[in-house]
């Protein structure tokens, strides 16, 4: 999976959501390009897996660029857990 090695702060603020991407939305390298149509987080999970279905279909014969990088931590409370008590732990 891909994280950052060193962040300054464990738990990152949230953050807004607002618009498309302004930069890095044109194929730079290569032929075809996959492309986000709405706003959103996406994880290191997701990113692999978007990764290890695209190796599959072209095998040893095509070339993968990934140009992002999840370095945002996003943090989840345990299961059953009652409200309040703090933020929950990275995932």
């Amino acid at each position: 999976m891909l994280a950052p090695r060193k962040v300054k702060f464990r738990k990152p603020h949230r953050g807004n959501r607002r618009g498309m991407a302004a930069r890095g939305d044109a194929v730079a390298f290569g032929t075809f390009g996959l492309k986000a149509l709405e706003n959103g987080w996406i994880t290191s999970r997701q990113i692999e897996a978007g990764r290890v279905a695209i190796a599959r279909k072209v095998r040893k014969f095509g070339r993968m660029w990934i140009r992002i990088f999840p370095d945002k931590a996003i943090t989840q409370k345990p299961a059953e857990t009652r409200m309040g008590k703090g933020k929950g732990a990275p995932e």
